[in-house]
């Protein structure tokens, strides 16, 4: 397995994890506190890893890591939940597939990743594959359900690309990384699940043990393979991945919960899947020209540190 593969397949692990929330949050949580869920999901994961990695932010990165919180967990959970509690499950994860073309577009303009003809095709593709797995006949559209729906995909899809560009700070690694995001989105999910749910439910075991897997293993660890991914991969790649959310969810349906998963259903998994795989499969990377012999010293120094720039993209 070549290192991309390896990479593209453990970042994979984050949206195959997400596509159980359904499952869990509907056989093990208590009904209606979808913004409390979405705080025991980001808070206790976030100060688990703080207390691993035992690393505060520095300077900028306070904000920075605010803002990157705020979009990938804090904007991002509120909208999600008041989408899919205003729209059918279908339409919510329908309009969430558009993520794709939100990254193409934003990683233009702040990474100067070129759009393509194949990457905008593959999005396409890949939002029509998901339609045809989750979209029922006769869906309600509501507009309120909507526009949350594409503002939370928004968010994430500025958060991916703010994650590329930013990068992280020397010395830090991605697990002090995820921390200080899940901190910082749980903190600003904090107060609005409280004014807008109140007191949090009395929980038992089985409500227990649904949010130490959401908050591990679906949280903790998955948004560490993902801002690892992103870090590796090019932004549309990562987020071409982001189909195999449903798809999973949909697997999960048919086996735990026994949800019809007819022909078009089958069918409609293998062109996300199609595309999602033709979406990691990016140009070769062309090999470096031998550097001209005349170059002086210095003029040689400061190519070399331009195309380190360029490789990484994010790291200053």
């Amino acid at each position: 397995m070549s290192r991309k593969a390896a990479v593209v397949a453990l970042t994979a692990l984050a949206p195959i994890s997400w596509g159980s929330t359904y499952f869990v949050t509907t056989e093990f949580l208590p009904p209606d506190r979808p913004l409390f869920t979405g705080l025991m999901r980001a808070l206790p994961a976030g100060l688990l890893l703080l207390a691993l990695t035992r690393k505060l932010p520095q300077g900028a990165w306070w904000w920075k890591s605010a803002v990157l919180g705020a979009l990938n967990i804090g904007a991002f959970f509120p909208l999600l939940f008041l989408a899919a509690y205003r729209l059918p499950g279908g339409v919510a994860a329908v309009v969430g597939s558009v993520g794709p073309l939100f990254v193409v577009g934003l990683a233009a303009l702040f990474l100067g990743e070129k759009p393509t003809v194949k990457t905008l095709l593959t999005a396409v593709t890949a939002a029509f594959g998901v339609s045809l797995v989750v979209l029922k006949a006769g869906a309600a559209f509501d507009m309120v359900g909507v526009l949350a729906g594409l503002l939370s995909s928004l968010s994430m899809s500025a958060g991916i690309v703010f994650t590329k560009r930013w990068g992280r700070p020397e010395g830090v690694g991605a697990l002090a990384l995820t921390g200080w995001q899940l901190t910082a989105g749980g903190l600003v999910i904090l107060p609005i699940a409280f004014l807008i749910e109140g007191a949090p439910p009395v929980l038992t075991g089985t409500n227990l043990a649904g949010y130490a897997y959401l908050a591990l293993g679906n949280t903790a660890i998955s948004y560490f393979l993902w801002f690892r991914g992103i870090e590796r991969l090019s932004a549309s790649s990562a987020t071409l991945l982001g189909p195999l959310s449903p798809i999973t969810a949909a697997v999960i349906g048919w086996a735990a919960l026994g949800q019809a998963l007819g022909p078009v259903q089958v069918l409609g998994m293998a062109i996300a899947f199609g595309a999602t795989l033709v979406g990691q499969m990016g140009p070769r990377t062309p090999k470096a020209p031998a550097p001209v012999e005349s170059f002086s010293s210095t003029e040689r120094n400061g190519q070399e540190v331009s195309m380190d720039l360029e490789v990484s993209g994010v790291r200053r």
